[in-house]
């Protein structure tokens, strides 16, 4: 029962943006049990290992969109980013898990 309620909590972590099915780095951090700056500053310092089809960064109206079609990410109070999100693909998923 456990899996199947973490394949659909995963599930709910994936959007689509540009076409392409990604999960942003939000979500990527809380699974691996990082902090959002953390794993935001492991990419930068491994940007090579990110190509565009890899990773990118939303632009304010896609983050806007994305925000007003999912309540999940909603921002709490207190909670303001100073950067928009990355979002990554498949292949950035993986990448990010050997960094």
């Amino acid at each position: 029962m456990n899996e199947l309620k973490e394949k659909i909590d995963i599930e709910r972590m994936i959007y689509e943006v540009r076409e392409k099915q990604v999960m942003l780095d939000n979500d990527i951090a809380c699974l691996f049990g990082y902090e959002v700056k953390q794993l935001n500053r492991q990419v930068q310092r491994n940007i090579n290992r990110f190509p565009k089809n890899y990773c990118f960064q939303l632009t304010k109206e896609e983050y806007y969109y994305l925000r007003c079609q999912n309540g999940t990410l909603k921002q709490k109070p207190g909670e303001h980013r100073k950067y928009m999100p990355y979002a990554f693909t498949e292949h950035g998923v993986t990448m990010l898990a050997g960094i």
